[in-house]
């Protein structure tokens, strides 16, 4: 596990929002409205759209497209049909891919991510292939300078948190995902702030890639993340770090 880290990724992803700002947002609103279609439009009360909201304005996406997204799916304007589907795969190396997607079309975003993981020396998998090799968990990242090691500790295992760990200057606090609610508001309650809160998928292993077949795998990341329908990506890669990101 060495040289891995949750927060590096999370960093990744955020120094992305400049260059792709209008894909993301297009993506966070369709997550949205997914969750407003589901749980109904009112945040209080449905938290996944809450998680939703609150992921689009760590970005600052614009008020007016969460609102819409809303709308839309509580009927007051027109909406899509959106599915929900985890495609699975495999990257350069036998890395295990996992894709979280929402499509109006699984034929065709099925043929896109199978085009993607070729083109990367990959290939798309059957259902089932690789879930098996990650954990569905809470996930929260914390700066130090917001609490000391003891402290979070403290906080996070108290409220049912299964691990704190420093990673590459970075608290990882992670949790089961079904206790990812009581975490977050006592981090809240204790006023610990969060660079990130979300779920996700962890990797119970991982594989280390050489300097080419991490470039690979980052061709792949950036495919599947350029694809409208994806909105998530996990991977059990460990791509050396002279290997220069986008």
């Amino acid at each position: 596990m060495a040289g891995h880290s949750h927060s590096s990724n999370i960093a990744h992803r955020k120094g992305l929002v400049d260059a792709k700002r209008g894909k993301l947002f297009s993506k966070l609103c369709r997550a949205i409205y997914v969750a407003a279609r589901t749980g109904g439009g009112d945040p209080t009360a449905n938290l996944r759209l809450r998680y939703a909201i609150d992921k689009a304005r760590s970005v600052s996406c614009p008020k007016d497209n969460i609102e819409r997204s809303i709308k839309k799916a509580t009927g007051e304007l027109g909406g899509e049909n959106f599915e929900e589907i985890v495609y699975e795969g495999y990257g350069p190396s036998g890395v295990a891919v996992l894709c979280e997607v929402l499509t109006d079309n699984r034929n065709r975003t099925a043929g896109e991510l199978r085009r993607a993981f070729e083109a990367a020396g990959g290939n798309l998998g059957a259902t089932g292939c690789v879930s098996y090799l990650f954990a569905f968990k809470g996930l929260f990242i914390v700066d130090p300078q917001h609490a000391t090691e003891d402290r979070l500790m403290e906080v996070a295992l108290e409220a049912g948190a299964d691990d704190v760990e420093l990673v590459e200057g970075y608290f990882e606090v992670t949790c089961d995902h079904k206790q990812f609610e009581v975490v977050r508001k006592a981090l809240e309650d204790a006023k610990i702030p969060t660079e990130s809160a979300e779920t996700s998928y962890i990797p119970a292993t991982y594989v280390d890639l050489d300097a080419d077949a991490g470039k690979k795998m980052l061709k792949l990341k950036d495919l599947l993340d350029d694809n409208d329908d994806v909105q998530n990506v996990y991977a059990n890669d460990n791509i050396p770090e002279e290997v220069p990101a986008g």
